[in-house]
C-alpha cells in the first residue's frame, strides 16, 4: 500500500486510509524498536537533509534517530550561522541543498506555509515538522498512536485539548486527525486562547472550565502557552493560568473516573501542568516521545516508496 501523497504537508491533506497505513506501519517499527539491533536498511542510499528555521529538541532528535534507525544518510540545518543570516531565500538555500543529491527534506519553519511553497517548486518529498501556527502533523500521529496504544481505538473517544489552542499548530493537527478518525474533540482554556470561530468551523465543543472539560474526557492533551508567539498580552499573569487551567493530581483525583493524560512538550512544569501530574501513572508523555521515533520512521518509509520493508 502507499500514501495518496507525496508529500506530508498536514493532516488536513491526508485521507483516513493514509492515517490508518501510518499508524499500522508505525506498529511494525516500533517492533523493529524493541530488538536488540534497531536498525532496518529500509532507507539506505537515501539522504534526508533536517532543514529547521525554528528552534526544536524533541522534534529534530526524534527525527534524526528516525533517519538512522532506517539506515538513511542525514544532514543537518540549521538556519542560525548559515547563509539565511547573509540573506538567503528559503528557495535559494533548498536548491543548492538539492543539488547535493538530496532525495527528501525534514522541514521546521516560523511562517505558516514554508513547507507549502517548498512543495510545488522543489521535486523532493517534504515532510512538515512544524510551519507557524498552522500544522505540526507528525505531533498528530505520535498522539494519536499513543492513545490507540493505551485505549485500542480513536473512533468514539472522547479527547480535550486544554490550554493555549489560538497558538498551537499541535491542536490544529490533532483537530484534524481525530476528526477524521470519529473521536469526539473538545477545545478547554481562557477564552482568549480560544478563536471565536473554531467551534462551528470544526464541529467541537468549546469548554471554559476545566474540571468540567477533564470530568467530559477520556484523554486530555495539555499544550503549552506559547509566549513566544503571542504579540498582546491575552491573561494577567502565568500563576493565574496555572490556577485555573493547570492540571495537577489533586484534580485528576476529584474527578469520578482516570483519564489519561498528554503533553506534546516542552512542559512548562507548574504552569499548565504540575509535576505530580506529569508524572503519574496516567500520564504516557513519555510513551509519545518513544512512540514519535517509530510513527516518523513509517512516514519516511512510506513517503520514500521503497518495496522493502527491512
Amino acid at each position: 500500500m502507499q500514501l495518496s501523497t507525496k508529500h506530508l504537508l498536514g493532516i488536513k491533506d491526508l485521507q483516513l486510509s493514509d492515517i490508518e497505513l501510518i499508524l499500522s506501519t508505525a506498529t511494525q517499527f516500533k517492533e523493529v524498536l524493541q530488538r536488540p539491533i534497531k536498525k532496518v536498511p529500509s532507507l539506505r542510499d537515501t539522504t534526508i537533509v533536517n532543514l529547521f528555521y525554528e528552534n526544536s529538541t524533541r522534534t529534530r532528535i526524534s527525527f534524526e534517530l528516525a533517519e538512522k534507525r532506517l539506515s538513511a544518510d542525514t544532514l543537518n540545518f540549521s538556519a542560525s550561522g548559515s547563509s539565511v543570516s547573509k540573506g538567503e531565500t528559503l528557495l535559494d538555500t533548498v536548491n543548492n541543498i538539492l543539488s547535493m543529491k538530496v532525495d527528501m527534506v525534514v522541514m521546521r519553519h516560523s511562517a505558516t506555509g514554508a513547507p507549502h511553497f517548498l512543495a510545488k517548486h522543489i521535486p523532493v518529498a517534504i515532510v512538515n515538522a512544524g510551519d507557524g501556527i498552522n500544522e505540526h502533523p507528525t505531533q498528530a500521529l505520535l498522539d494519536a498512536f499513543s492513545i490507540k496504544e493505551k485505549l485500542g481505538k480513536l473512533e468514539g473517544k472522547k479527547v480535550v485539548l486544554v490550554g493555549d489552542i489560538m497558538h498551537s499548530r499541535v491542536a490544529l493537527s490533532n483537530i484534524y486527525l481525530l476528526k477524521k478518525a470519529g473521536a469526539e474533540v473538545m477545545v478547554a482554556g481562557p477564552p482568549t486562547l480560544i478563536p471565536k470561530y473554531i467551534s462551528k468551523a470544526f464541529d467541537i465543543r468549546v469548554e471554559y472550565n476545566l474540571e468540567k472539560a477533564l470530568q467530559w474526557c477520556d484523554v486530555a492533551n495539555i499544550l503549552r502557552i506559547q509566549l513566544e508567539r503571542q504579540n498582546q498580552v491575552l491573561f494577567s499573569s502565568l500563576r493565574e493560568y496555572s490556577l485555573s487551567y493547570g492540571v495537577n493530581k489533586k484534580l485528576l483525583d476529584s474527578l469520578n473516573k482516570e483519564i489519561v493524560i498528554l503533553h506534546p512538550g516542552p512542559i512548562n512544569r507548574g504552569v499548565e501542568i504540575d509535576s505530580d501530574a506529569a508524572d503519574s501513572k496516567q500520564s504516557i508523555i513519555l510513551q509519545q516521545v518513544e512512540n514519535g521515533v517509530a510513527v516518523r520512521m513509517a512516514v519516511l518509509y512510506l513517503l520514500s516508496n521503497k518495496q522493502s520493508f527491512a
